[in-house]
């Protein structure tokens, strides 16, 4: 029993979780047994104040406070559980079974909160856009806006820094990020880590160590937030369209790397998650913080830092630019002809590329600027790239008037039989998957001609298939499959 619990901690992805799950926990004791030694601390504050502010301190330190432990608890707890139920399912059916749930629910959640953070960013900036600064604006105002939704009109006011007197009740836009976030890198755990020698590592592609590839994975998305950071902080953030152009060309460079070291699959969803990572990072350490400092001088009637307001601005349009990608991105491993092509990076970047053109339409004609010409560019950039990922022939049935090898369905039907059949049958022999993917099987000869375009884009055009390449199909083998098929895939 000692023995086959050090087994399963010696798994470098188990042992992370475990000491993820250890950091909650006592993140969540720290928390609770310190809370009454910060309640002195601010109360002693307090002794310098008014009673309601007194007790308006004292309300917001123990919501966070008890939000804080109460989190740690739930995600230590929830980390703990999981780790228990993976040791007692692990190589069983029902570890397959576990997974594709926990992989639902945790993309579902993941979709939720992605369209509740990605809906609240595009209508604050359509609010900037959108807003009246010229007609009957108080001085105190940047602007103001007339609305109607569901039945009801709205007029909403935008403060050049903050109000006189601040609601006691101020709406706050931040956990929806967070959670997008946290339920997003779940789910890179849950489909890319704890499957790494299926989804993250293709040998064909870098032969790596598991543990290696999930640790390049997490280091790549803290250095990847350090650059972008340290950008942000430079004079050339004052130059909008130069940093574009260099936080495009680092993005570029970095799914060019991810397509060198993982396979074409897990290289586009890393790309995404740095993208994301960037999103969720300037929530937490740039926008919030700033909105906080702007709350406290407005209750302590201290003088604004404009510059405040200006950077956290900045960094939530930086958002609103990077969105487009990030969402083409959470769709991309539903179709091979882009991440699976030779020179994916590059498709992803035309792809990226074209969607920041379109929404830098958007945000000016919501500024009443036209710039239809945008769109036209946009449009033959991503039919360039269609005409590009193409479809390509491995063979005719003659050169030049010479008659050159036929491929035969038996040879056809071996190379299937080998890479294909152990996931794509009624009873699967694959140690991951104990149901065929999509209820696509290969068994019989018709079964293997009615997929024969799904084959040939997954196995020959893109060769994301056999997962991870697991079964090391050569492409000798992928040419001679899609010359069987190119040549009109029939069964003699």
């Amino acid at each position: 029993m000692i023995s086959a619990l050090i087994e399963y901690f010696m798994d470098p992805l188990i042992a992370l979780v475990g000491v993820f799950s250890l950091l909650a926990f006592f993140a969540g004791i720290a928390s609770w047994a310190f809370s009454s030694f910060f309640e002195e601390v601010n109360q002693k504050r307090g002794r310098y104040l008014s009673e309601s502010k007194r007790d308006e301190l004292k309300e917001e330190y123990v919501l966070h406070s008890k939000l804080f432990y109460q989190a740690s608890f739930l995600i230590a707890f929830v980390l703990i559980s999981g780790l228990i139920v993976f040791y007692n399912i692990k190589g069983t059916p029902m570890q397959s079974h576990v997974l594709e749930w926990l992989n639902l629910l945790v993309r579902w959640t993941h979709i939720i909160f992605g369209i509740l953070w990605i809906g609240a960013s595009f209508y604050f900036i359509f609010l900037e856009n959108s807003l009246n600064r010229t007609h009957n604006v108080r001085d105190e105002l940047a602007g103001d806006l007339w609305a109607v939704h569901g039945g009801g009109f709205y007029y909403l006011e935008k403060f050049k820094l903050a109000p006189k007197t601040l609601p006691k009740v101020l709406h706050w836009f931040k956990y929806e990020a967070y959670f997008t976030w946290i339920t997003g890198f779940l789910l890179l755990v849950v489909v890319y880590y704890m499957n790494a020698n299926l989804y993250l590592v293709d040998k064909s592609v870098m032969d790596i160590a598991e543990s290696n590839a999930i640790l390049i994975s997490l280091g790549s998305l803290i250095i990847g937030w350090f650059i972008y950071d340290f950008l942000c902080k430079s004079p050339l953030v004052d130059n909008g369209p130069m940093f574009g152009l260099v936080g495009f060309g680092i993005s570029v460079a970095f799914a060019w790397g991810y397509s060198q070291i993982f396979s074409p699959r897990a290289a586009y969803i890393h790309v995404g998650a740095l993208l994301g990572t960037l999103m969720a990072g300037n929530v937490f350490f740039g926008i919030i913080p700033a909105q906080k400092e702007l709350v406290a001088a407005a209750k302590e009637k201290r003088p604004i830092d404009p510059s405040l307001g200006k950077n956290a601005g900045r960094r939530s349009l930086h958002n609103n630019y990077i969105t487009f990608p990030v969402l083409f991105i959470m769709i991309s491993n539903h179709f091979p002809s882009t991440f699976g092509h030779t020179y994916n990076w590059l498709v992803l970047a035309g792809i990226a590329g074209a969607s920041v053109i379109v929404r830098h339409y958007l945000n000016m004609h919501e500024q009443g600027k036209d710039m239809s010409y945008l769109l036209p560019v946009a449009m033959f950039a991503i039919i360039g790239l269609i005409v590009y990922t193409g479809p390509k022939m491995n063979v005719v049935e003659s050169v030049e008037g010479q008659e050159i090898e036929l491929v035969g369905f038996g040879e056809a039907r071996q190379i299937v039989n080998t890479h294909c059949l152990g996931c794509h049958s009624k009873y699967p022999t694959d140690d991951q998957y104990k149901k065929a993917p999509k209820n696509q099987v290969f068994d019989t000869p018709e079964d293997i001609i009615k997929a024969k375009d799904i084959i040939k884009k997954q196995a020959v055009d893109s060769k994301i298939m056999p997962m991870g390449n697991k079964t090391n199909m050569t492409d000798e083998e992928r040419q001679r499959l899609g010359m069987w098929i190119d040549q009109g895939a029939k069964l003699e």
